[in-house]
């Protein structure tokens, strides 16, 4: 067994570390003796490129079982859930949509947790503050469910207490806890002096890092709808679209009218008597959200950009997006424990050095040279129809479509995959395919004009022996394990689009993160369709701005993509 020491003089033997009701693999004990190399070398920040099946959380939880104080951050409760189920000393938090409200339960005299969840009863409509009299005079009090951290860490709640803070509780004063992205931003941004003691951790591990980015602006960034203006009864002609301060006093005219219609909610003589929880916590996290975007807006205004508006059929204005350009001031805060470990199958520690603001020489990589899947199972075909790009005819996008009809004729016994760039470009492909092809396809987006979630479309497709998924928005966070798709096309290489001004103003500012950005979300797509060893599908690229794109990235490529796409090893 490999003995060593870190600058730390603590002596490292990560594999016996590894949770102890699983056998580690080769390629595991691989990566645990690279990561070793690296900490012995006196890196503190660790990048971890490894492809699907290599199992990346078992890794991540030996490092944090090594330290003996974690976070885990993750992207969905999908993983976190997956994580629970291997690393049961990971404590999970999860939201207040997961957990029945007490308050609202013996308000509304139901004894069943069950019952409560099925008619929405849950934690995010619930008073977590009340208003109650005592001695004579109104006093804001926490709810009587509420447990205090201390209750928690001693084992001494007074009541039954509310599900949703024993949870978190458990989770801060446990060695190791388990977050989602905007649970874990928003402690350590908000909430960091109130549970100092709390958050003292050796290692950070994050999971699925190359959605850090996206993460930080959903966190960050503050979409403003049509029915919110119309709801504040705000004038949108007051307001220029292009200006970041015109747009700061949208934001914070906005918060002041939810501030005063929830102060006039509470006031009403009828409201302890028959509150409104639903409505009432609606404008709450309405004011809350605007109130913050207006100070993060005012802060910084030169880091944030204002989108063109998206207008509908109409030329009526749907969304306003303001988003910042350079997260790495949001960021750094979320990377102070002493180590850190950054863990994604399609990551470039290039890029993201550069768009994290870390310091490349700070930062080491360990690049998992193969998959674990045979080759044979996971064949990438770049057909190289057509370059689709801005300005591309009318002809090559028939000709590309033409070519989604032949590879569906070719699969008629088996359910499929069709990823594309944009909705638009989906309806062009169902406009132009075959019939018998066309009554294949199932629309997935992650909103569907039908109402379904995409969870509930997937549930269908895969009650079709024959059906084709076809979507802008499944290249990542959906496993279409086994029959459920053994062939997927790829028909357009899923570049940012260039019509944002965020797009713009932030390839200026970061040369590499256009190039990575695409990179990411073609491999991801790679591997929707291929989720264990045993698993087998077959890929097919249509658009030929795919060479362009391998050429421009060669250096960003993980090594585990290499056969596949038939690179020679350079580096």
């Amino acid at each position: 067994m490999l003995l060593i020491r870190n600058t730390d003089s603590q002596v490292l033997a990560l594999i016996e570390k590894f949770p102890h009701h699983f056998t580690p693999r080769d390629i595991q004990k691989e990566i645990l003796a690279q990561i070793e190399e690296k900490i012995r070398s006196g890196f503190k920040k660790i990048v971890l490129c490894a492809p699907t099946g290599v199992g990346k959380s078992l890794v991540g939880a030996t490092l944090s079982n090594h330290f003996d104080s974690s976070f885990t951050v993750t992207a969905s409760k999908h993983l976190q859930d997956q994580y629970v189920r291997d690393v049961p000393f990971l404590k999970p938090v999860k939201g207040k949509s997961n957990f029945p409200c007490l308050q609202l339960m013996s308000a509304k005299k139901i004894t069943d947790d069950r019952d409560a969840m099925r008619r929405g009863l849950t934690c995010n409509y619930g008073m977590c503050l009340e208003k109650i009299n005592k001695g004579g005079k109104e006093i804001i009090t926490p709810c009587k469910f509420k447990p205090t951290i201390q209750q928690v860490e001693e084992n001494s709640p007074d009541l039954p207490p509310c599900h949703y803070y024993i949870q978190k509780y458990e989770a801060l004063v446990s060695k190791h806890s388990l977050w989602n992205y905007s649970a874990f931003f928003t402690i350590i941004k908000f909430n960091k002096k109130f549970f100092e003691k709390y958050l003292n951790r050796k290692v950070s591990v994050f999971d699925e890092a190359h959605k850090i980015e996206d993460q930080i602006i959903q966190f960050v960034g503050f979409d403003i709808y049509a029915a919110q203006i119309n709801d504040c009864n705000l004038d949108l002609e007051r307001y220029d679209f292009t200006d970041i301060d015109s747009m700061s006093k949208l934001v914070d005219d906005m918060s002041y009218s939810y501030a005063k219609r929830l102060h006039d909610i509470k006031e009403r003589d009828t409201f302890e008597d028959n509150p409104d929880y639903k409505q009432i916590t609606s404008l709450e996290q309405r004011y809350n959200k605007s109130a913050q975007a207006r100070i993060d807006i005012t802060d910084d205004k030169d880091n944030f950009v204002v989108n063109d508006p998206v207008r509908d059929l109409d030329g009526n204005i749907k969304i306003i997006s303001i988003k910042p350009i350079d997260v790495s001031k949001f960021a750094g805060s979320f990377f102070e424990t002493e180590y850190q470990l950054f863990m994604s199958a399609t990551i470039d520690k290039s890029s993201f050095c550069e768009n994290m603001g870390l310091q490349k020489d700070d930062v080491a990589f360990v690049d998992t040279k193969k998959s674990p899947f045979p080759l044979e199972h996971r064949t990438v075909d770049l057909l190289n129809i057509k370059s689709l790009r801005y300005g591309s005819t009318e002809e090559d996008e028939r000709e590309v479509i033409k070519t989604i009809d032949r590879i569906m004729d070719e699969h008629s016994d088996h359910r499929g995959l069709i990823l594309t760039s944009s909705i638009p470009r989906c309806q062009k492909i169902i406009r132009y395919l075959s019939p018998k092809n066309t009554r294949r396809i199932r629309l997935c987006h992650s909103r569907n004009r039908d109402g379904k979630t995409q969870d509930e479309v997937i549930a269908e497709h895969a009650s079709d022996p024959t059906g084709v998924l076809l979507s802008s928005s499944l290249w990542e966070g959906v496993d279409l394990k086994d029959d459920l798709s053994r062939f997927q096309i790829i028909a357009k290489v899923p570049y940012p689009n260039y019509a944002e001004k965020r797009v713009r103003v932030k390839m200026k500012k970061f040369p590499l993160w256009y190039t990575s950005q695409t990179l990411v979300k073609i491999l991801q797509g790679f591997g929707r369709s291929i989720r264990s060893s045993d698993d087998w599908a077959k890929t097919y690229v249509l658009d030929g701005a795919i060479d362009n794109l391998f050429h421009k990235g060669l250096e960003m490529i993980p090594r585990a993509y290499y056969d596949v796409l038939g690179i020679g090893v350079t580096r």
